[in-house]
């Protein structure tokens, strides 16, 4: 059963110019979205807006914008570059029986995410945020 669905538009330039910012980083991506970002060298921007409207649909998806600390919810790539959600602290627990399901996309300046949350079958491994198999 469907619980949410939220979407999310992320200009790239605006990204490419906030990169530098060292708080606006730190406050909003983890430790290992940080490292992810940079190494996509002259493609961080794009790595970036498209992680960051991912957590902007994320919110959307759960219906009360962001009211969650954004660093709690981690975009990680699977071994084939998949984007998926990692949820950590008090996220990680409102989120339990949740599956969460992402796309992320870039194209004409302009990033964007899709995340669609479910509820979990009983049983279900991705139920807590993480890759499914």
């Amino acid at each position: 059963m469907i619980r949410g669905i939220g979407l999310d538009l992320c200009e790239i330039a605006r990204m490419e110019k906030l990169r530098m910012m060292t708080r606006f980083i730190e406050r909003y991506f983890s430790e290992k979205e940080q490292q992810y970002i940079r190494e996509k060298g002259r493609n961080a921007g794009q790595t970036m807006a498209g992680i960051f409207a991912a957590k902007e649909a994320l919110g959307k998806a759960i219906g009360k914008g962001l009211d969650f600390e954004l660093a709690e919810a981690e975009v990680w790539h699977d071994a084939d570059g998949c984007p998926y959600y990692h949820f950590q602290g008090e996220l990680k627990k409102r989120m339990n029986g949740i599956v969460p399901h992402l796309s992320i996309s870039h194209d004409g300046g302009v990033a964007g995410a899709v995340c669609l949350l479910e509820y979990a079958e009983p049983g279900c491994a991705a139920a807590d945020g993480e890759k499914g198999s």
